[in-house]
C-alpha cells in the first residue's frame, strides 16, 4: 500500500436552511424525509430507506435509476441532537467506508449546515463531482424542509 493510499481528503458543504436545527437534524433519521432527499435524484425512484437511528445502527438507502440500483451503506458513529451527526458511507458493502460529520448550528430562525466528507486520497480525482453531488443533497434537503 503507498503511502498516498493513507492519506484523507476532506470535502466541505455549507448552507444555511430556514428550519431549526431540531427539525433539520430529525430530516436525517425519519425514514420518510430521508427517502425525499438524501441520495434521491430526479429521474430515480426510491426502493428502501433503512434506518436504525442509534450509535452503532445502521442505514441502507436504495435508489432505482433508469439503468441500475444505486445502493448507499452505513453506520452511525455519534448522533447529539441537535448539533451534530457523524456517520461512515459507502456505496458498497465491500468498500472501505468515509466518514462523513454533519453539524448544524443556530442561525437566526434558521440553521447553519456544515457537512464534512472525509475520505481516502485515492478518490482525490472525484473530489468536484462528489462535492457537487454533497450540495446536491444539502439542496435537497433545504427543499424538503422549506
Amino acid at each position: 500500500m503507498s503511502e498516498t493510499s493513507r492519506e484523507t481528503i476532506r470535502l466541505s458543504v455549507e448552507r444555511r436552511i430556514a428550519a431549526p436545527p431540531e427539525q433539520v437534524f430529525d430530516a436525517w433519521l425519519d425514514p420518510k424525509a430521508v427517502g425525499r432527499w438524501l441520495f434521491a435524484t430526479p429521474d430515480g425512484t426510491m426502493e428502501k430507506v433503512e434506518i436504525e437511528p442509534r450509535v452503532g445502527g445502521r442505514f441502507m438507502i436504495a435508489e432505482r435509476g433508469r439503468d441500475e440500483l444505486a445502493e448507499h451503506f452505513g453506520e452511525y458513529v455519534e448522533i447529539d441532537r441537535p448539533r451534530r451527526l457523524v456517520f461512515t458511507f459507502a456505496t458498497s458493502v465491500e468498500e472501505t467506508p468515509s466518514r462523513v460529520t454533519v453539524t448544524m448550528e443556530p442561525d437566526g430562525e434558521a440553521t447553519r449546515l456544515t457537512l464534512v466528507h472525509e475520505m481516502d486520497a485515492k478518490w482525490a480525482d472525484y473530489a468536484d463531482k462528489i462535492r457537487q453531488g454533497w450540495t446536491m443533497i444539502v439542496d435537497g434537503l433545504a427543499r424538503t424542509l422549506g
